[in-house]
């Protein structure tokens, strides 16, 4: 096999985890790692890499079949840190992270210090036992006193040659013979001596003896009072200086402020300092500070410094403090460089450096601060400059006030030598910029980078008071106080504890040394005396408000002294949540009976079980835990362990509850979480209840990422467990919604990471569904200052009862959103300022109760209403049905005016505009209906000054509003002008005047109707219509039925376009309506026209002719301006020769001739009015077109036949006479496609052409008939006979020969084609041609007329004459006309007739040319057709 292919990168299979531990435990971390080939680990804290042989006894690194531990041993602060293991092979590197956070408690006793993990090793095989007998004591002593602390010691076995390790430390510090502290072992008894008490000297003292097998330790507290102050009401002395930051010729030193304030506050503090080897000192401040620290400058650099402190207030200066160590003023980086050693008689250090090179001016500083800023200075820092050559160099500081540019040097006397500086004589609350230059022999650089803008003034605040303090019985003569740490303090340095006898309201300090936890023995109490105690918190800036006194307690031992059974019963259900090599984390519940108070904390015992038997008990925790969770440490691996736990309360601390099962300490490597522990339930009602939980110890390979709650009835078997949710939720509580009331339950859970699902926890007691008498629920309410609070009340309170506030089930302890406040049975939370930061789960749990409590859910919907009736509530306004408004009313009056909802009769109104108060007037009319709340103000009219903003405003005792309206610009000038309007409407309507103005209406029969609609009228009132400024005439009859006028167009067109009014007046004045009909008018009136026009058309239908085929659409009525478009295949047709449209009547047509395949498709008739106009569509296609083709084909084979067929095209008149002898020529037209042949007939039979008879046929087209000389054999029927292939035709016409007179000449008449006379003349046509010029007809006119030459006289004008002989003239007397001659040739005829002289004329016998023609009678024949 390749080996290549089982080569991998480093990979943790185990990771390291992260761990909190006490101080001076020992803590393991450690981590499996797996990879090929053989990683290399390798250990850092902080990037850094670990060595144990730099840091001998501290560190282990141990390495065994792929698991890699770390061991630190005593933990102390330093050790806090981020640590990481790295793995690396050739195939890569890999890192994994863990943090170690120490923690550490003080002002108690703690029996023990942890020993270290692997014990010591034995001397030659000898174990030795170590035990220490007379101890020392709590011990009290005085400022400036000795006190000695000694104890003795036994070792056996006792070998005169071995001698213990012995030391001794003061709050876990190890202490250093000195000239403070003197320490002797005289071999079986260890003596500390404190040469000179000082308020340093306080703390917890511990002896620790070691031998080569274990050590022993014993420990008790030191107490150092105040000494009497010289001057009485002085306070006592500072403590704890220190030298910090030393420098050059600069330091700064640091303080604590004293417990003793000797009854007035402390003014401040002053500073001393006194060169080593002199015993002046000398005053290094000339006003006192307050802040406990203060930057020392005009140092002289390479002497030693030791400094003091003491604190004045209005009584005097206290005495001094303890001097600090001496501290040297010189560079750091000097002190590598030094070669020198320090005389100690003198104090003085000698410093030698190299001969430096030639002089360079140096740079800029670098990271120039404020490290440090207060009202009475301020102190910079900075780096020295990297180009500086080997001259030492100084500094010089310049300041700038900001939004200046003037930079002023501050030291411009004596350049500073140290990278600090603190500036003196600020101007307080100014803002300052600064920078710095440096300076050698070879001369100054330039400036550093400005700093930001400093305002000057304490940067650091005064913390906060401590919270609840709550005191504990411990023995006879003492007492534990803990309290709630301040809450934001920055730079904390600890608390004072007092202590007062109840009614004697003289507190006296516990402790002179302040303690940083938050919980302190306070010792020397006396026994019997009720005390109460208040803690003060401190920290540079100053001490803090003092605390809430805590609640009275008696001192009396808790165990034995006690009252009796005021102590909690044993706690039960002990688990393991977490089980590690060297640990354990165990849980358990909660004692059923408290002992009548709350519980203040839990002790923890372990026992080892070896081969079944148990061993000695041994206490886990010193220090109580609140929480009902432990981490039992230093275990050993493999090993069976008992456990067993006390509660504790007020009284003291109960009996340790049964042992629980035995458990072995080995690691736990599944990869899904531990169990979940500490369930609560509250809230229980009937049908829900809220489970509490919290999350499992045990993560488990990965982080927990949800919870499932289980439920049971109490008394069903385990198969009956069920789940209460199907999805994981992620928060430690949960409503359950499906109890059954009266039945009992038990709930567990179990959390779930991406491996799966846990271990269930241990389940509940059995809790019974039902809703308790005197249960009440939580009330939000929002008082009439629209303050929010949620409120809650409890009956049946104890008097330890206290009602407790959680938002989302975690108890709420910053006051910042919500305040709380109780009183008697009743609690108020109080929203201080609600908005969406509060959105949750707000609860109230009552303790010392059978479970009281209640919740209350602030969802964003919920928020927002609050928000809103808190709004309501604290400006209340009154409630508006209708916002001001503006109204016009008759004569143009204007209305302001508004409706209140609800307002009382004591309501007040004001009216305003423009920020003017409006008074009752001869402008102003005011009204307010308190009954209906209308509320109106009337206007006669607006001028222009009325322009602006008009505002009613309401009061109602507490309650307001007020409603503007705004009118300016286009809206006043338009109220304005519609007042005006009104007014002048107003006017108008007192006369004769129009309803409705001039308007139009559009018939369906396209007729264009204008009406108006008048009111006011009588029977005087007149109407007179005009267009473009004259008169038209419209009805005759002016009717005012129902007050409308109508004027009527007919078929109107273009002319009809114009302005037409209408002017109505009386004698009470006149009204005039105008009605623009022009430009757009006029085609917004035709459009409407041609809609009608369009919607009156009938469907497109096809017609076929001889030409082709039409599609065509009838219209009601047809305008000459309709524009209509045809489209074929939805595409407008360009019409040519062979596709043309057109209008005949109401008929509206589309030609298409000679129509082909491509004509075929959809056909439609656009009509356009303007708008979206209206089609008429038809498809000419399929049978349709294949119909329409073939009548085509047959109307057009029918009409050449028509039009080709022979016929006789000019008319012979049905009968001529004429007289004997008379020469008669009858021409007529004849027409025919081929030519025709033409026989003339007589009594039916033909007649051939010869002497008398003449036929002719001229030109192809005119036959002609003449007989020479008539005579009466001739009289008789004539006809013409046409004859082709296409049709014969015939024409006839009878002939009368009367007797022959006189030739009295010839008198030619012309006629039109329908037979009336038009002209005469005295001469005969010579030629044929001339007789077709000499009369015309039109195109249409009839055949075989019949003439009328002269008008019976027996007859009336105008008679109709009798067809045929009947039309004959009747002669009466001998005057009577001759019958004329008519010669008819075509379409032309001559008509012949004696002259009648003048005075044989009847009177209305006139000529022809003077009288009117008469229309002749024509007889039509059989044979008669139009052309």
């Amino acid at each position: 096999m390749n080996k290549d292919s089982l080569m991998h990168a480093p990979e943790f299979v185990i990771k390291p985890r992260s761990h909190t531990v006490w101080e001076k435990q020992c803590v393991r971390l450690h981590c499996t790692v797996s990879g090929w080939p053989d990683p290399r680990v390798v250990w850092y804290k902080n990037n850094v890499t670990i060595d144990p042989m730099a840091h001998p006894g501290k560190y282990k690194l141990e390495s065994s079949y792929n698991v890699h531990s770390l061991e630190i041993n005593r933990c102390d602060f330093d050790d806090t840190a981020q640590y990481r293991v790295s793995a690396m092979n050739s195939k890569g590197e890999l890192s994994s992270f863990a943090s170690i956070v120490v923690k550490r408690f003080k002002g108690e006793v703690e029996e023990a210090l942890p020993m270290p993990r692997h014990g010591l090793i034995s001397e030659y095989g000898i174990t030795f036992d170590t035990h220490i007998v007379d101890g020392f004591g709590v011990s009290f002593g005085r400022e400036g006193e000795t006190m000695s602390l000694g104890a003795t010691v036994i070792i056996s076995p006792n070998l005169a040659r071995y001698q213990p390790e012995v030391q001794w430390y003061r709050d876990d510090v190890l202490l250093q013979p000195s000239k403070w502290c003197h320490m002797h072992w005289s071999g079986d008894k260890a003596t500390l001596t404190l040469t000179h008490l000082n308020k340093e000297d306080e703390g917890l003292y511990t002896l620790r003896i070691t031998t080569k097998s274990k050590y022993e330790t014993y420990s008790a507290y030191v107490f150092v009072r105040d000494a009497d102050a010289e001057v009485e009401g002085a306070p006592g002395a500072p403590l704890d200086v220190k030298c910090q930051d030393a420098n050059k010729d600069y330091v700064i030193v640091t303080w604590k402020q004293p417990a003793v304030d000797g009854g007035s506050s402390i003014l401040g503090y002053f500073v001393d300092r006194c060169e080593v080897g002199t015993t002046h000192w000398s005053q290094c401040n000339d006003t006192p500070i307050k802040f406990a620290r203060f930057p020392v400058t005009g140092l002289v650099e390479g002497r030693s410094y030791t400094f003091r402190v003491r604190a004045v207030n209005k009584s005097g200066m206290s005495r001094p403090s303890r001097v600090s160590e001496a501290v040297a003023a010189m560079d750091p980086a000097d002190r590598a460089r030094m070669r020198g050693t320090s005389a100690p008689w003198t104090g003085q250090i000698i410093v030698t450096e190299e001969e430096p090179a030639e002089g360079v001016v140096p740079g800029k500083p670098k990271e120039l601060e404020v490290t440090e800023a207060t009202k009475n200075y301020v102190v910079l820092s900075w780096k020295p400059p990297g180009e500086r050559g080997h001259e030492g160099i100084m500094y010089y500081v310049e300041k700038c006030v900001s939004g200046t540019d003037s930079w002023q040097r501050v030291n411009t006397e004596i350049p500073v030598k140290s990278p600090r500086f603190a500036l003196f004589d600020l101007a307080e609350g100014k803002a300052y910029s600064f920078r710095v230059r440096c300076c050698n022999s070879a001369g100054v650089g330039e400036p550093s980078e400005a700093t930001e803008a400093t305002t000057v003034g304490d940067k650091l605040d005064i913390p906060s008071a401590p919270g609840r303090v709550v005191p504990t019985r411990n023995t006879d003569t003492s007492v534990v106080v803990s309290w709630e740490a301040s809450r934001d303090a920055k730079e904390l340095v600890g608390y004072y504890i007092e202590a007062s006898i109840v009614g004697s309201n003289k507190f006296e300090p516990c402790n002179n040394k302040p303690v940083k936890g938050t919980r302190f023995i306070c010792h020397g109490l006396v026994t019997g005396e009720s005390y109460v105690f208040r803690v003060k918190a401190l920290n540079a800036a100053g001490l803090s408000e003092c605390s809430q006194e805590s609640e009275a307690i008696e001192v009396k031992a808790a165990i034995g002294g006690g009252i009796p059974h005021a102590s909690p019963t044993p706690p039960y259900g002990i688990s393991v949540l977490e089980c590690v090599r060297d640990s354990m984390v165990l849980a358990w519940k909660q004692p059923t009976f408290i002992g009548g108070a709350d519980i203040t904390g839990y002790f923890v015992d372990y026992r080892e079980v070896i081969n079944g038997v148990p061993g000695t008990w041994h206490e886990a925790n010193v220090k109580s835990v609140s929480d009902r969770a432990y981490r039992v440490s230093d275990l050993k691996e493999n090993r069976k362990y008992q456990f067993q736990v006390r509660a504790a309360n007020m009284a003291g601390v109960g009996i340790p509850s049964l042992p629980s099962g035995t458990f072995v300490c080995e690691e736990w490597t599944i990869a899904v979480p531990g169990p979940p522990h500490d369930l609560q339930v509250t809230e229980v009602r009937a049908n829900t209840l809220v489970l509490l939980y919290k999350p499992p110890v045990y993560q488990g390979r990965d982080p927990v990422n949800g919870f499932y709650i289980d439920i049971k009835e109490a008394d069903a078997e385990e198969e009956a467990w069920r789940g209460v949710n199907e999805k994981a939720i992620l928060t430690n509580y949960m409503k359950i919604k499906i109890l059954k009331e009266g039945e009992t339950y038990v709930f567990r859970v179990r959390a779930q990471n991406k491996a799966g699902v846990g271990k269930a926890s241990e389940p509940t007691e059995p809790v019974l569904a039902e809703t308790k008498p005197g249960t009440t629920e939580i009330v939000v309410d929002v008082d009439d200052d629209g303050v929010i609070s949620m409120n809650f009340a409890c009956s049946n309170l104890t008097p330890d009862s206290k009602f407790v506030w959680s938002k989302n089930y975690e108890e709420i302890t910053d006051d910042t959103r919500i305040t709380v406040a109780t009183s008697g049975g009743k609690s108020k939370a109080t929203f201080n300022m609600l908005a969406e930061d509060d959105i949750g789960i707000y609860s109230c749990a009552v303790t010392h109760t059978d479970g009281a409590g209640s919740s209350y859910t602030l969802s964003a919907e919920e928020l927002k209403k609050l928000l809103e009736l808190s709004h309501d509530h604290k400006f209340p306004i009154i409630p508006l049905k209708t916002e001001l408004a503006v109204e016009l009313q008759e004569k143009g009056r204007i209305r302001f005016w508004l409706q209140a909802e609800k307002i009382s009769a004591n309501g007040k109104i004001e009216y305003v505009f423009n920020d003017n108060s409006l008074s009752q007037g001869e402008k102003y009319k005011m009204n307010f209906n308190k009954d209906t709340g209308v509320i109106e103000m009337i206007m006669e009219s607006l001028l222009p000054e009325d322009e602006g903003t008009f505002t009613f405003q309401l009061q109602d005792g507490k309650a307001t509003n007020q409603s503007s309206l705004v009118l300016i610009g286009d809206v006043f000038k338009g109220l304005q002008k519609e007042s005006a309007f009104m007014r002048k409407e107003w006017h108008r309507k007192q006369g004769p005047h129009f309803v409705e103005y001039l308007s139009y209406e559009v018939t369906p029969e396209c007729c264009v109707i204008l009406k108006c609609k008048v009111g006011n009228i009588k029977k005087e009132t007149v109407a007179l219509w005009y267009k473009d400024g004259r008169e038209v005439k419209g009805d005759e009859k002016l009717t005012f039925t129902e007050g409308v006028l109508k004027l009527e167009i007919a078929q109107i067109s273009k002319k009809d376009a114009g302005v037409y009014e209408i002017v109505l007046k009386d004698d009470r004045g006149q009204d005039t309506s105008t009605l623009n009909l022009t430009e757009q008018g006029f085609r917004d009136l035709m459009n409407e026209v041609f809609s009608n026009i369009a919607n009156s058309s009938t469907a497109l239908k096809i017609q076929s002719t001889d030409e082709g085929i039409r599609l065509y659409s009838f219209v009601s009525y047809y305008n000459e301006a309709l524009q209509v478009t045809w489209h074929h295949k939805d595409s407008a047709i360009a019409f040519t020769d062979r596709i043309k449209s057109g209008v005949v009547g109401e008929q509206l047509w589309l030609q298409i001739t000679e129509p082909t395949e491509k004509d075929k498709g959809k056909y439609a008739i656009e009509f356009h009015d303007g708008k979206d106009g209206l089609k008429r569509t038809v498809e000419l296609s399929g049978q349709a077109f294949d119909d329409a083709y073939a009548e085509f084909q047959r109307l057009k084979a029918a009409a050449i036949a028509e039009r080709n067929r022979a016929r006789v095209a000019g008319g012979l008149p049905d009968v001529v006479t004429i007289q004997e002898l008379k020469a008669l020529n009858l021409t007529c037209n004849i027409s025919g496609e081929p030519l025709p042949e033409v026989v003339w007939l007589k009594n039916e039979r033909e007649i051939v052409s010869d002497g008398h008879y003449v036929m002719k046929l001229e030109a192809g087209k005119y036959a002609s008939f003449t007989i020479t000389t008539v005579n009466t054999a001739d009289s008789g029927k004539y006809s013409i006979l046409v004859k082709n292939k296409y049709g014969t035709e015939s024409a006839d016409f009878t002939l009368v020969v009367t007797e022959g007179k006189g030739d009295l000449g010839v008198t030619s008449y012309l006629t039109d084609a329908d037979g009336n006379v038009i002209i005469g003349c005295k001469s005969r046509p010579t030629t044929p041609t001339e007789r077709r010029k000499s009369v015309t007809g039109k195109k249409m006119q009839k055949r075989k007329d019949s003439v009328i030459l002269q008008k019976p006289p027996e007859e009336k004008e105008g008679k109709k004459m009798e067809d045929k002989t009947d039309a004959l003239p009747k002669t009466t007397d001998k005057k009577k006309a001759a019958p004329a001659v008519a010669s008819r040739v075509g379409k032309q005829e001559t008509l012949q007739q004696p002259i009648t002289t003048a005075d044989e004329a009847k009177p209305d016998d006139v000529p022809t040319s003077e009288k009117p023609a008469e229309k002749p009678q024509i007889n039509k024949g059989k044979n008669d057709q139009d052309e």
